[in-house]
């Protein structure tokens, strides 16, 4: 293998195998990292295998059996074996649709007929997998039943929700501004309005016992009992399952066979009148297809005579049956189109004259006129009677009419109303539509207006209509054929009908049409059988109607029908001597020769008796060559014999009564023989007819013959033109079909010589007679094939179990029977592919096995092979095992057997050699067995390889396998003296079908394969009917089969597979149903044969698969079918407990190079050797893949998948990560399973999933991107990794290893992890991600957490870390979406553009919040996520909205533009999301508190505690729920209590994050939240006081945190943050412990500071439109933020920035020097550097308030800790921008004295740097302002403008008045403003800078008229 993929050569590769074997401790033993190795030196069988090769699999049965389980009953006893009533053989009772079920009446009946009726008799055979709707194919994770799983969910409360809408809020706000009081209400101090507006404000509840000393124990035990309290206990019934088709494990089960009708219609016949009323008139109806050319159904005759009527034709008629009076009749139309018409036709009594003569009168006479024409109508109506008495039992054709019947339905489906009246005036063709309820006529149309196509050719849902047909055309007597009428009828469609033109009859015939019912009472089908619901015998009937489909129907037969149609067609008497003109034809079904043999067998039509021994045709006056349109319909007798024909006799009628003249003469005979060589005999027949009476014998001869002696019309020509039409489910009218029943009834009966055809078939030619009728069937027609399918199927398989004995000698027709098979199921197939389902099985051929097949010796009744059972006669050779052979079958003869293989040797040897010789090429070796798989066998797999049971047993010994594999069957029985010496025998279908699967070849192997799940379905039901019937269903399973039986499943199996890997490429589809078909079939065998067996199996399939995929340069087709195969055998209902739950793995038997030996010694934690059984349960390891044998080839898979060096296998990530999704979600809801300690259990065998996953962290979608735009924390860093410790490995050192000299960040994001491979990973897609994230969660909240713990002490830091970096991914990606989100996707309407829908996706699963969305688009950075493209690289997802969680009903949105879901909907979704963001975070804080449990022990604790808080601080920067931020909380004091200094020493960050967190859970809505967040601060500041008697560190954090949150919040509420801030003090008041210290006047003083910063920020809010009082409020906040450097720069800054906005040069210079000192005095505590200033001292020249800057509190962190003064300004460059910036700005407000101050401290900095260009500009700007002092004025009128106006150029100067003006001020300004301000002003006013005094005046003054303005920040003393 020249050309080895790089993925497959690592497998081998030892040096890295090595490296990798050093270090794994680090990694924790993770086996994954190993996946690609084989490391070397196996020292023990356990050593590692490879990922990418199968394990040995445990033998399940000796293992059982091995270890008995301890517990006796209870749910985990249930878990150990499957349940005893697992598989049940049920009988089901076929449902029948008649009262009586449809069977022949004669009690003798021929094999055939007997057979067809047992098949269309029997019961359902059904084998019932009783627990089956438990695996996964039927995960309830659908949205259907995951209603049903949602009942009963709490609401939780979230803040997002909670909050109100935009006016209202803002309403509130101006409220609360209107109720706290304004700063000018208060006196000047803020600090009273402060302290008189928390006085005044109400705390929220104290949470109790808060600050009681509890031990740490009992705190977390109590906290522990509150999470776990009323948790939703399924999981995955808040996740909505993953978007995927039909999942490809579900099987449905198929329909039960049943009687095929079309769509069906109800017509009923309401009333007929004419304009006269003078004689009955008889009416027909039935439907004809135009373009077909074919009538499509029986006729339906009905009477509308009223009484009087009817009684003129009481001589003739007989009493009626209730059957004839049938008014409505239901029509089955299977291809409904535009061409269908329903004709109706009209009969008369038979009268003198043509047809034209006898309609006149209906034409001319009116009823209005019928007082005036009233003697003429009383002359008709006496002809009329005379008629009717002499002629009553004769017709004549009177007239017809149609309806085209889809403008009827396509009509009355555009109404409005329940029903529609349509009257039909057949020659001006309009129709007038009216309304029946009110009669107002709704349109007019023209009733041939054709619909386009036939999509509107429904007829399950249109209106009901009633239609008046108002017209009809008279008969024309040589215009009587089909022919014409299809002419007729496609006239009727054009515009211009040429029947427009003719004259018509008005009538009046009332008919409503509409769909028929699902279930009609008082129904009588086609036979006359009442149809189930058939309350009262006695009202009038509804009869069905027989269809006649327009094409082919494929439905096999159910029910028994045998009808035969008569259709005389016409007649041509014209050569014919003498008198024949008014011609009418007698049809009798005789079953002898003598006339009173002709059978009661015809139907009668409408008011007669049921049934009649003859049938008339309607007579064409005077017409010596007439055509007919009559059907006549027979019941045909089941058994039928040579004697059985149709005579028919034709009469001369004679219309007028003469003397001696009788009624009718008889003018010719002839007939039609019913069976011709045994075969029914029907089609179209050109008869002669014969003038006189037939001779005798003459029935079993056809007319054709001419007979010696005989007269015939037209010297023996054909005359007479019949069809003959069978409805049969016994007779197959298929001479190929015919021909195979013949000869296997001739067999069953032992008749010969066999007639077929016009052969002889005697005795010694029956063999080959047999087989080439086997292989013929091959050429019948498809349709009779499919209609007699199930009994085909059941003689072949009859033929393969019983091979007959003919000639003495044994016939082996089994090769011969599965080559027939093969090729029907693959014809079937082919022409009948859209009856489908979605893994290619034909429906009918499913239903066959599912219902019909069944062994054919466990018929019911009949146990034993005889006359009861299919075709049990004992004429078939039965082979049981026997001592004594019998001399008569002389065996050892070389034909002693047809061989059912030609190509082996005549005299055959062993069957092993035999298959061996055919499969010669597949290497595979039948000594020791086909595949090698159980592992060590124990003993032989069959112990007694009887197939039957029989009563001797004999022993499998080698010279038994070393005879004929037929005559091993033949070893002991009773001898049978028959004439033949037959034997009974009995083969096992299964073992004959396996045997004859293995060895077939060339054209039949590959038509097997095609179809292979017929064969396996048909072998496992075997397989089961065998057990049940031979009571072995209770056996163990090591002896239920025979070994050769399992060795020929193995060698099957075996090549299957390798036609799957060999063939995946050119065969796609077929491979793929293969593919399907086998993993079905193990799947089966899993639940009856030993399981052990099945697994090895297993293991060859996967084997061969495996082999192949790692040797592809492109594998990912392949390893999605292995995928499939593998899902399909895991939806298994016990795939439980096939994987051993209960198992305890053992450790290994030697000390072995594992992986897991290797973490022991340089683990994180543990000291002592670690437990081995731990480690196996968390890693693929042997012996967890050898006793969890599937779940371990499923995780596996997952790993191997989601490697990040598995190339072209990315594609399959969706599709592996849905098959671990699945089975979760389904052990989530299964009933058994409920049980938390079974649970546990299950969740045992994906405890590897964690670590897989673990391992993919790289490659998973990054859901904090979101976050970190709201400035929440990144992630761990690079950095925590690298420091780790001693025993850790370097990042560099890790990369080298993995073959990259840099550490390669994975993705740019924020959420930083070390690859273990410097490659960039492909990321998986958001749902992928989200799928996983859901099974890792669902996996450690089932867990037991005793092994969880033990777990995580074996895991180093790194992997902790790693662990915790999940779990703060799961936060983010379970994080509540919100209502509001809810809603706005509702208002979505989708744009189909894929960006659009990857939008939506990442809006819906949480990757981008709208708000964030829009803040980038806003600032123009809506690019990709850093991944790729916003689904991750790799995934094509598509977005199904009818699978998805969230679904968008668009059909509803595009037509009526409303919201797609209602407000409920909405609510749900909302709920839900709620609840399984809730639980979500429960399950990552349960598993947060074992991590600390773990670790709080050991010595590296530090680092995982970090990363723990970490993910604690993420979650509650969350959108989470009052429910779990009050757990949350109560954690994270528990965790401050027991390591408070993890948090003031190492983690300070996180210090400031905490406080973040806190205090905005402190201004929520939700009063809960509020209580718990304000306890939690409150114990932060008391631990950190108890630390040090100061809490400098919190009171720095939470004053910067309140100024990031005042400034960031968008819907921030200042008395929701006044309540907690009071509850603090409430605390700080009620805690006696530190009553005593300085902690309670610390905690004032703090909350104090922080409410006046609260009022100012919120104030400054209202003023932004007022500078003045924004700048003093900005000096407020600053002066607020005395202990934190960093916000005080930042507000100092603000302020300075503000100034210059305005031109306030002069206050923003100030500002800015005030910055400076600030930096100067951090910098000096930092850097001992003589040329730095030494702190705020050296600025108090150019400003003496600068000392302000001081730090010298208390409160002062010293800068050296981190996060504080880490901002750009606190180094040596931030210092001189600051300073060149107050330079530039003293420039511009033209106080130059002050420029040359700020110069001097900037010279000695650039000096000692020796930056002359720096130096040189200094001293240019030095000169500039020097010279501009020097041309200062120094009068007083320039002293003044500069007063008043400081800043503007030199003004003129001013009038006297300003003096007057200036003193004025200056006293208002004394009495206002209290003497300091004066004094202050004026020491400023002597100083030794005059403008710095005119400055300071100035601003003085301004500050004066402007209230409030913001320089005298720096004039007031502090």
């Amino acid at each position: 293998m020249a050309e080895r993929r790089a993925f497959a050569q690592k497998i081998s590769r030892t040096v890295a195998a090595e490296v990798r074997k050093q270090i794994s401790g680090q990694y924790g033993g993770s086996p994954q990292l190993l996946k690609n190795l084989n490391i070397g030196g196996s020292v023990s069988h356990h050593t590692t295998v490879p990922l990418t090769e199968a394990v040995e699999p445990v033998d399940l049965e000796e293992y059982l059996n091995s270890h008995p389980l301890a517990v006796e009953s209870g749910p985990l006893r249930d878990l150990l074996e499957f349940p005893r009533d697992d598989i049940e053989v049920v009988s089901t009772p076929r449902e029948c649709r008649t009262l009586v079920s449809a069977v022949p009446e004669e009690s003798e009946m021929d094999p055939h007929v007997r057979d067809c009726v047992r098949s269309y008799t029997e019961d359902w055979a059904i084998v019932n997998r009783k627990y089956h709707k438990l695996g996964t194919g039927f995960n309830p994770n659908t949205l259907d039943k995951q209603k049903e799983r949602q009942k009963g969910l709490p609401r939780q409360v979230f803040e997002s929700d909670e909050a109100p809408d935009g006016n209202s809020y803002q309403d509130e706000q101006d409220d609360l501004k209107r109720r706290s009081m304004s700063i000018d209400d208060t006196p000047r101090g803020s600090w009273a309005c402060s302290i008189f507006d928390l006085k005044n404000s109400q705390p929220d509840a104290l949470l109790p016992n808060l600050l009681d000393r509890t031990p740490n124990e009992e705190i977390d035990h109590h906290n522990e009992d509150q999470r776990k309290s009323s948790r939703h206990k399924e999981l995955f019934a808040l996740h909505p399952a993953p978007d995927e088709e039909e999942p490809i494990e579900r099987l449905s089960v198929p329909e039960v066979p049943k009687e095929h009708f079309g769509q069906r219609l109800l017509v009923k016949c309401l009333s007929l009148k004419f304009e006269i009323e003078i004689e009955p008139i008889f009416a027909s109806l039935a439907l004809y297809d135009v373009k077909e050319k074919k009538k499509i159904s029986e006729n339906f005759y009905f009477d509308l005579n009223s009484e009087q009527m009817k009684g003129m034709l009481r001589p003739h008629v007989p009493p009626a049956a209730i059957s004839t009076l049938a008014r409505s009749a239901i029509f089955s139309i299977t291809y409904p189109s535009q061409d269908v018409f329903l004709v109706i036709k009209l009969e008369k009594v038979l009268q003198q004259g043509d047809i034209g003569e006898c309609a006149e009168p209906y034409m001319i006479f009116k009823e209005s006129d019928a007082a005036k024409n009233k003697e003429k109508l009383e002359k008709l109506k006496g002809q009329a009677e005379q008629f009717c008495q002499r002629l009553g039992k004769y017709r004549m054709p009177f007239a017809w009419t149609a309806i085209h019947l889809m403008n009827i339905v396509s009509s009355a489906g555009s109404l409005e109303r329940d029903s529609t009246e349509v009257e039909v005036g057949t020659g001006e063709r309009k129709g007038s539509w009216s309304e029946r309820r009110n009669s107002s006529i709704v349109g007019r149309r023209s009733l041939e207006r054709t619909t386009s196509g036939d999509e509107a050719c429904n007829l399950s849902s249109f209106r009901p209509a009633t239609l008046t047909v108002t017209n009809f055309f008279k008969q024309e007597g040589d215009r009587l054929s089909d022919e014409d009428l299809y002419k007729f009828l496609a006239d009727m469609r054009r515009p211009s009908s040429v029947l427009r033109r003719l004259r018509p009859i008005t009538a009046q015939l009332k008919i409503d049409i509409s769909p028929a019912p699902e279930n009609p009472h008082y129904c009588l089908t086609p036979e006359l059988l009442q149809v189930k619901l058939y309350p009262d015998s006695r009202v009038r009937p509804t009869r069905e109607i027989l269809e006649f489909p327009a094409r082919d129907v494929y439905v096999p037969n159910t029910t028994y029908r045998n009808l035969l149609y008569v259709y005389p067609q016409s007649l041509n008497f014209a050569n014919r001597q003498g008198s024949a003109r008014n011609i009418t034809v007698k049809v009798q079904f005789m079953y002898g020769e003598d006339p009173s043999n002709a059978m009661p067998v015809i139907f009668g039509k409408s008011s007669c008796p049921e049934f009649s021994k003859e049938a008339y045709t309607a007579v064409v006056y005077h017409n010596r060559s007439p055509d007919f349109h009559e059907e006549i319909k027979i019941k045909l007798p089941a058994t039928l014999t040579d004697h059985h024909h149709l005579l028919f006799t034709f009469y001369h009628v004679s219309c007028q009564q003469k003397q001696n003249t009788p009624l009718e003469t008889p003018v010719g005979y002839t007939w039609i023989p019913m069976l011709q060589n045994g075969r029914l005999k029907t089609g179209q027949f050109c008869l002669p007819v014969s003038l006189e009476k037939p001779p005798q014998a003459y029935s079993v001869l056809s007319p054709e013959v001419p007979l010696p002696g005989m007269k015939w019309v037209d010297n023996h020509k054909g005359v007479f033109n019949v069809e003959v039409v069978a409805v049969s489910s016994l007779h197959t009218q298929d001479p190929y079909l015919d021909k195979f029943f013949a000869l296997v009834h001739a067999l069953d009966e032992h008749m010969f010589p066999v007639r077929i055809g016009d052969m002889r078939i005697m005795e010694n030619n029956l063999e080959n007679e047999l087989k080439s009728s086997i292989s013929a069937l091959n050429s019948s027609q498809l349709e009779p094939v499919v209609r007699f399918l199930h009994l085909l199927l059941d003689k072949l398989i009859l033929l393969v179990v019983r091979p007959p004995v003919i000639a003495g000698q044994i016939v082996n027709l089994g090769q011969a029977s599965f080559e027939a098979m093969a090729s029907i199921i693959n014809r079937l197939h082919k022409n009948l592919d859209g009856n489908q389902d979605q893994h290619g099985r034909n429906s009918l051929l499913a239903s066959y096995i599912y219902y019909v097949f069944r062994l054919p010796n466990t018929y019911p009744n009949s146990p034993s092979p005889g006359p009861g059972g299919l075709g049990g006669s004992v004429h078939y050779a039965t082979m049981a095992r026997s001592a004594v052979r019998p001399a008569s079958l002389n065996l050892n003869r070389s034909r002693s057997l047809s061989n059912s293989n030609p190509d082996i040797s005549g005299t055959p040897t062993s069957p092993d050699d035999e298959v061996r010789s055919i499969i010669g090429t597949k290497g595979l070796d039948r000594s020791n067995s086909w595949v090698n798989t159980g592992g060590p066998k124990a003993a032989p797999w069959g112990s007694n390889p009887s197939p039957s049971a029989e009563s001797t047993q004999v022993v499998s010994s080698a010279t038994d396998r070393s005879c004929n594999r037929m005559s091993s069957h033949t070893e002991t029985s009773s001898f049978l003296q028959t004439l033949t010496g037959r034997l009974p025998t009995k083969k096992l279908f299964h073992e004959e079908l396996a045997l004859q699967w293995v060895v077939c070849s060339g054209s039949v192997r590959e038509a097997a394969l095609q179809q292979a799940w017929f064969f396996f379905e048909l072998m496992v039901k075997s397989m089961v009917h065998h057990l049940y019937f031979a009571d072995k269903l209770e056996a163990p399973r090591k002896n239920r089969f025979p070994e050769r039986f399992m060795d020929d499943v193995s060698a099957l199996v075996s090549t299957i597979a390798g036609d799957i890997v060999s063939r995946f490429q050119k065969d796609t589809e077929m491979v793929e149903r293969l593919n399907t078909s086998l993993a079905f079939f193990l799947n089966d065998l899993l639940s009856i044969m030993d399981r052990g067996f099945v697994f090895g199996l297993i293991k060859t399939c996967y084997k061969q698969v495996s082999s192949k995929v790692y040797s592809l340069t492109n594998p990912s087709s392949l390893a999605s079918l292995k995928l499939d195969f593998l899902r399909i055998i895991c939806s298994h209902e016990h795939y439980v407990t096939l994987n051993l739950p209960c198992s305890l793995l053992t450790p290994p038997a030697s000390p072995s190079p594992s992986v897991s030996s290797a973490t022991s010694q340089s683990s994180g934690f543990s000291t002592n050797v670690q437990d081995q059984k731990i480690a196996n349960m968390f890693e693929l390891s042997v012996p967890f893949r050898q006793q969890h044998y599937l779940a371990g080839l499923v995780l596996t898979e997952l790993a191997v998948i989601l490697d990040p060096d598995a190339e072209g296998l990315f594609g399959l990530h969706k599709k592996v990560i849905n098959m671990v999704h699945n089975l979760l979600s389904s052990h989530d809801s299964d009933p058994r399973y409920a049980d938390p300690q079974v649970k546990a259990r299950v969740a045992m065998l994906y405890l590897p999933l964690i670590g897989v996953i673990m391992e993919t962290v790289p490659q998973l979608y990054d859901f904090t991107e979101s976050h970190n735009q709201r400035g929440r924390p990144s992630c761990v860093a690079v950095d925590d990794y690298e420091s780790e410790g001693s025993s850790m490995i370097s990042q560099t050192v890790a990369m080298a290893i993995a073959g990259t000299s840099v550490p390669q960040l994975t993705r740019p994001s924020s959420f930083l992890l070390p690859s273990s491979s410097g490659r960039q990973h492909s990321t998986f897609s958001t749902e992928s991600s989200r799928s996983l994230l859901i099974c890792l969660l669902w996996v450690l909240k089932n867990a037991d957490e005793s092994v969880l713990q033990k777990w995580f002490t074996d895991l180093s830091v790194l992997q902790l870390n790693r662990l915790l970096d999940l779990l703060y991914l799961c936060v983010s990606c379970f994080e509540y979406k919100g209502k509001k989100v809810f809603e706005r996707m509702n208002s979505l309407t989708f744009k189909k553009s894929k960006d659009m829908r990857a939008k939506l996706e990442e809006a819906i699963l949480g990757s981008i919040g709208a708000r964030q969305e829009m803040v980038r688009r806003s600032r123009g950075q809506l690019e990709r996520s850093p991944s790729g493209s916003a689904f991750g690289s790799q995934e094509n997802l598509r977005w199904r909205k009818d699978m998805t969680h969230w679904r968008q009903n668009t059909e509803k949105l595009d037509k009526s533009h409303k919201p797609a879901r209602s407000r409920a909907e909405i609510e749900h979704e909302a709920l839900i999301d709620g609840n399984l963001a809730t639980e979500a975070n429960l399950i990552i804080l349960d598993t947060l508190e074992i991590v600390v449990q773990t670790v709080s022990v050991t010595e590296s604790k530090e680092s995982i505690l970090g990363g723990v808080l970490k993910v604690l601080l993420h979650s509650m920067a969350c959108n989470q729920s009052a429910l779990y931020l009050q757990h949350c909380f109560a954690t994270q004091r528990a965790l401050v209590s027991k390591f408070p200094e993890l948090l003031f020493e190492e983690e300070t960050e996180q210090c400031a994050d905490l406080c973040l967190r806190l205090l905005r859970h402190c201004s929520s809505s939700i009063g809960p939240i509020r209580s718990h967040a304000s306890a939690s601060l409150y114990l932060l500041m008391r631990q950190n006081f108890e630390i040090g008697n100061n809490f400098a560190r919190v009171k720095m954090q939470v004053t910067m945190s309140l100024s990031s949150l005042v400034g960031t919040s968008q819907n921030f509420n200042e008395e929701f943050l006044r309540r907690s801030l009071k509850t603090i003090l409430t605390y700080a008041e009620e805690d006696l412990e530190l009553r005593e210290t300085t902690f309670p006047d610390q905690v004032q003083d703090l909350v104090f500071n922080l409410h006046m910063i609260l009022s100012d920020t919120v104030k400054m809010k209202e003023h932004q439109e007022d500078p003045e009082m924004l700048i003093d409020l900005m000096y407020r906040i600053a002066k607020g933020y005395q202990n934190s450097p960093d916000l005080r720069l930042t507000w100092l800054q603000n302020m300075a920035g503000k100034h210059s906005e305005r031109s306030n040069h002069a206050e923003s210079a100030q500002c800015l020097v005030h910055s400076a000192a600030l930096v100067a005095e951090y910098l000096s505590m930092l850097e001992d550097r003589k040329y730095l200033p030494v702190g705020c001292v050296t600025f108090q020249n150019i400003s003496s308030n600068v000392l302000e800057e001081s730090a010298v509190s208390d409160d002062v962190v010293s800068p050296d800790e981190e996060g504080i003064c880490s901002g750009k300004y606190f180094t040596e460059a931030g210092l001189v921008g600051l300073l060149e910036q107050a330079a530039a700005s003293f420039s511009m407000a033209g106080m130059y004295e002050a420029v040359n101050e700020v110069y001097k401290v900037l010279i000695p900095i650039h000096e000692a740097n020796r930056d002359a260009k720096k130096l040189s500009t200094i001293h240019g700007k030095l000169q500039e302002a020097f010279s501009k002092i020097v041309h200062q004025s120094t009068g007083w009128e320039f002293l003044l403008v500069e007063f008043f106006f400081p800043f503007s150029a030199p003004f003129p100067p001013p009038p006297l008045f300003v003096f007057g003006l200036f003193w004025f001020l200056f006293f208002f300004f004394v009495l206002h403003c209290g003497t300091p301000n004066f004094i202050l002003a004026k020491s400023y006013a002597n100083s030794s800078t005059p403008l710095m005094a005119q400055g300071m005046w100035c601003c003085q003054l301004q500050a004066l008229q402007c209230p409030g303005a913001g320089t005298r920040a720096f004039l007031s003393s502090p």
